[in-house]
C-alpha cells in the first residue's frame, strides 16, 4: 500500500523541481515590471478641441471626413454636407456624441467614443452606439 501514499516534494535549493520553480517565478516578474514601463500613450487632452479627418473604407472605397470640435460641439463635413453634434465628456479620454439634427432613427442614438491610445497627432479610438455592445475602432489624425 505504500504506493498509494502521496509523494513528497522537496523544496530544497538542489532540487530540480524547486529549481524550475524560481526560475518561473522570476520569470512572472520580470514581465510583470516590463509590461508596466510599456503601458500605452494616453495625452487625450490634447484631442479635445481642433481639427481632425478620419478615414474609413464606405462600400469598398477609402473616404475621408473633417471636423471640427471645441470640448461640447462637433461639425463634421463629410462628402460635401455638414452635421452638427454635441460632445459630453465622460472624462478626459471618454464622451458621448449625439447627433444636434438626425435625420433618421439610426442617427437618434448617441455614440460613445473612448480614446484608446494617442501618438503624436493621432488617435486611436473605439466607438459603439450607447448601451450597445457591439465597437468598432478607428484612428483620427489631427490636422489643425
Amino acid at each position: 500500500m505504500d504506493h498509494l501514499k502521496p509523494s513528497r516534494i522537496d523544496f530544497k535549493p538542489n532540487n530540480p523541481l524547486f529549481c524550475s520553480m524560481k526560475r518561473i517565478i522570476l520569470l512572472l516578474v520580470v514581465l510583470t515590471a516590463l509590461q508596466s514601463c510599456f503601458s500605452p500613450e494616453r495625452d487625450c487632452e490634447k484631442f479635445k478641441t481642433g481639427t481632425f479627418q478620419f478615414e474609413s473604407y464606405l462600400n469598398g472605397e477609402l473616404v475621408k471626413s473633417t471636423f471640427v470640435r471645441n470640448d461640447s460641439i462637433e461639425i463634421d463635413m463629410f462628402q460635401g454636407k455638414t452635421d452638427t453634434s454635441s460632445i459630453r465628456w465622460i472624462n478626459n479620454c471618454e464622451y458621448i456624441i449625439t447627433n444636434l439634427h438626425p435625420k433618421n432613427m439610426a442617427e437618434r442614438k448617441p455614440l460613445s467614443i473612448k480614446i484608446l491610445t494617442t501618438k503624436g497627432n493621432t488617435y486611436t479610438f473605439e466607438y459603439g452606439k450607447v448601451g450597445e455592445t457591439n465597437k468598432q475602432k478607428g484612428t483620427v489624425t489631427k490636422i489643425k
